[in-house]
């Protein structure tokens, strides 16, 4: 049994390391951020790290004693704030690197397939600049290069899961981009395996699966795992994606930016013997990824993404309309006698008019781009539920109008408790 420290171990690649590696026997120590000690094991070993500025090789050897393996799987695809490719690929795990040196502890670094020769973006180049690091300044070390890993809480695997589901596939050009996706379990087996040998010391170790597949074909193998079929796909032109792509990259989100744009273009692929040599067998193809019994609550969480997203459109509509509509499309008379009806006149009444068409707007623009909604929902249910009580007691005809504008608040509500518990759910979870 050998003691394992895990940085980056409530990643999604690190927290399933972890789990493998004591399933094998091992002693597993956790390196992972203060905000991130969550529902942690109690079978694993805790320390707290900042990679962002943990840059003092004297910690490190202190938090070294008693090590054999320092598994490096720290990694961002987005650089937010202090988060930068250089302190959290580059500077902190050389500074890592430079501890197990002087202690002696053996380095499994997880790089990433591409960070090479020919890279070019900057979540590559900080990753080989690390790399190079490593492997010329200590010979018990080796770096592993996983391609597009495809597993329970990815990120990745959660878009193209969500992509896969659609009633007609958006792809890039001809999606012909070429990917060898590796399933997280094949990923966890190989680097338990890379712990327990030496054989690939000094060496880079590509980790993939077992062919190469355009990404039209990789997409339509999921949706073929999850039982809907073969898909149908759109085609959109080179251009407009690399327009979107910068715009993206301006806005700071999306679900791809240049960088990445040209990680998909530039292909994913990579010989696959060291992954077989490793599992001592082949690695599962894409159409074994998911069992047959995990393929129905596949299909169910792929479409239930779609659902909040639609849900959530509907209900900024709402919002939205109403706040225009109130702002003068309704006749402005008319509001104000309902408003007086309720006891709202003279001065307050335009202040109630208009801050409330104001609120309804604010409601619908934070339903659409606000990232954390939580307290938004809240909000939102305890409004209506005012405005329900209110017209219920001064304008009781409502209840009995033939389009039924009272009712229709209990699906409006329903669909916001739907999206608190699934959001809930998410940040929970990780997603």
């Amino acid at each position: 049994m050998s003691t394992i420290l895990i940085t980056g171990a409530s990643g999604f690649i690190g927290s399933h390391l972890a789990i493998a590696l004591a399933d094998a026997g091992h002693r597993v120590v956790c390196a992972i951020k203060k905000s991130r000690a969550k529902n942690l094991e109690s079978r694993f070993s805790y320390i707290p790290v900042d990679y962002t500025c943990d840059f003092d090789v004297n910690v490190w050897e202190t938090r070294l004693e008693g090590v054999d393996v320092a598994i490096n799987a720290v990694g961002i695809l987005r650089e937010q704030g202090r988060k930068t490719f250089a302190a959290l690929h580059d500077r902190a795990p050389r500074t890592l690197f430079e501890a197990c040196a002087a202690t002696g502890v053996k380095v499994v670094q997880i790089s990433a397939l591409g960070a090479d020769e020919q890279a070019r973006s900057r979540y590559h180049l900080s990753k080989k600049a690390a790399d190079d690091a490593l492997l010329s300044s200590w010979n018990r070390s080796v770096v592993v290069q996983p391609s597009l890993v495809y597993g329970s809480g990815g990120a990745s695997a959660r878009l193209f899961n969500l992509l896969a589901s659609l009633p007609i596939i958006p792809v890039p050009g001809r999606g012909d981009q070429r990917i060898q996706p590796i399933h997280i379990d094949d990923l966890t087996d190989a680097v338990v395996a890379l712990v327990e040998t030496d054989q690939y010391l000094g060496c880079r170790v590509p980790l993939v699966g077992p062919q190469s597949l355009t990404l039209q074909c990789y997409l339509n193998e999921l949706r073929l795992m999850m039982g809907m079929g073969a898909g149908t796909f759109l085609h959109i032109p080179l251009l407009f994606i690399g327009a979107a792509a910068r715009v993206s990259q301006r806005l700071g989100g999306g679900l791809m930016d240049v960088e990445t744009w040209q990680m998909l273009q530039r292909g994913n692929t990579a010989d696959a013997s060291a992954t077989r040599d490793l599992l001592g067998r082949e690695p599962r193809p894409v159409s074994a990824f998911v069992s047959h019994w995990g393929a129905k609550e596949l299909r169910l969480s792929a479409l239930s993404d779609w659902l909040q997203f639609i849900l959530r459109a509907a209900i900024a509509a709402v919002w939205l309309v109403a706040g225009v509509v109130s702002m003068g499309i309704y006749p402005v008379d008319e509001s104000y006698a309902l408003l007086a009806r309720v006891g709202i006149t003279g001065g307050l009444a335009p202040m109630a008019l208009y801050g409330a068409a104001a609120l309804d707007i604010a409601f619908g623009l934070g339903t659409l781009f606000l990232q954390h909604r939580k307290f938004l929902w809240i909000a939102q249910a305890t409004l209506i539920g005012l405005y329900t009580v209110t017209i219920t007691f001064f304008l009781p005809e409502f209840w009995l109008h033939p389009f039924g504008p009272l009712i229709k608040n209990l699906p409006i509500l329903a669909a916001i408790w739907l999206l608190y518990e699934m959001e809930k759910h998410d940040t929970e979870s990780g997603r």
